[in-house]
């Protein structure tokens, strides 16, 4: 039987955009119908429909809480869930997440699938709202068929706070594309598209320029390192993008700083990274820190969620407390100034990613919940769709 599949999506972009698309990309066209939903998208979008996804963009599903614009988001997903007659919808992120899966509800779909890729409250939120965000996320988690936590600190935390019941939970990784090897050819390339001057290294970081991100540490601990032959490169956009230059400017970094935007050849860029540093206040399990272990680049990160899953101290990388610059900039100083030592960590770190997070792996995951929701019993890391026999 072929399942009719809605993928309702707040922005159809980033690293959650990413994961729904291989995630669809990795089911056989021939069982599955996918249709994106989404509030807005970017060239992963035009993707979708190109690779023959049928797609419908609602304007009024947006990120920030609106209540006019989620009353009218909500009566349109709905509309469009009860008329597609759909037999599983998968929702992910926050706002699609909530009001993704009450239009599912509401229209008597039988599958309702939701991806943690992390969550909508953290620490830094005001208590009452936090309070408020984990009790809906309790609500819809309960009458969910399956919760999918991208990482397994994710969904640990989704298990201390009772967002579903226990068997509902399940880990899975994130899908990201197989990206070249960082050597002496790749890194020449990249480094000439990122005009480079001769004799500096390279820190780099990819993501949306917002306070989650947080853009300002990256900057200071580039300032507490203070090295003239390093160039910062931030790669990706948002709405702090002129606050990031301004303050780049301020500290002394205007020649030694260049945010690059939003840019569709990440893989052919990363080569040219030294070192990979990511100073979120909070994460999932982020794409861009996978992809760039998986081209070989060492990698600082701060020790949130579900990055200490690929991230081991010592082994695979370097962990740092948040909202600590000057900690990383120790640890950045300390992988520039031991390559042997930094590419011993970014061979690790390439094996442990490499084969792991894939298109196929997810593709696995998704076979056996949106069939056999009720009892899908263990899924194993590195199972592949091709494992699976056909399901009724």
């Amino acid at each position: 039987m072929r399942l009719r599949v809605a993928t309702v999506i707040t922005r159809m972009q980033a690293g959650a955009g990413g994961v729904a698309l291989r995630g669809a990309l990795a089911l056989d066209r021939d069982r599955y119908d996918v249709t994106f939903l989404v509030g807005s998208g970017d060239r992963l979008l035009d993707r979708a429909a190109a690779e023959g996804f049928a797609t419908a963009v609602i304007p009024a599903l947006v990120p920030q809480i609106s209540p006019r614009d989620d009353a009218r988001a909500l009566l349109d997903l709905r509309s469009l869930v009860a008329g597609g007659r759909y037999d599983v919808v998968h929702t992910h992120s926050a706002k699609a997440g909530t009001l993704g899966r009450l239009a599912a509800l509401w229209a008597g779909t039988p599958v309702v699938v939701h991806t943690l890729h992390g969550f909508p409250f953290h620490p830094y939120q005001p208590r009452p709202l936090r309070a408020a965000y984990v009790a809906v996320e309790r609500s819809l988690g309960r009458r969910s068929t399956v919760l999918l936590a991208v990482g397994a600190g994710v969904a640990a935390e989704a298990v201390r706070l009772g967002l579903a019941p226990p068997d509902r939970i399940r880990t899975i990784g994130a899908a990201v594309d197989d990206l070249p090897a960082r050597d002496g050819a790749t890194r020449r390339a990249a480094r000439r598209l990122l005009a480079v001057p001769p004799g500096m290294s390279v820190v780099g970081c990819v993501g949306r320029l917002d306070y989650q991100k947080a853009p300002e540490h990256f900057l200071a601990a580039l300032a507490d390192l203070d090295r003239r032959d390093v160039l910062g490169v931030w790669l990706g956009d948002g709405p702090l993008r002129a606050e990031v230059e301004r303050t780049a400017a301020a500290v002394g970094l205007a020649d030694r700083f260049v945010c690059l935007g939003d840019r569709a050849d990440i893989g052919r860029v990363l080569p040219g990274v030294d070192v990979f540093a990511m100073p979120s206040r909070y994460e999932g399990l982020p794409c861009a820190l996978l992809e760039a272990m998986a081209v070989g680049v060492p990698a600082v990160a701060t020790a949130v969620n579900s990055v200490p899953d690929v991230l081991v101290p010592g082994e695979t990388g370097l962990l740092v407390p948040v909202g600590r610059p000057a900690m990383m900039a120790r640890a950045i100083g300390y992988l520039l100034d031991r390559p042997d030592e930094a590419n011993r960590m970014a061979q690790a770190g390439r094996e442990r990613v490499v084969g792991r997070y894939t298109g196929d792996v997810l593709g696995a995951v998704l076979e056996q919940v949106y069939r056999v929701p009720a009892a899908p019993g263990p899924i194993r890391v590195g199972t592949t769709r091709r494992d699976l026999a056909p399901s009724a």
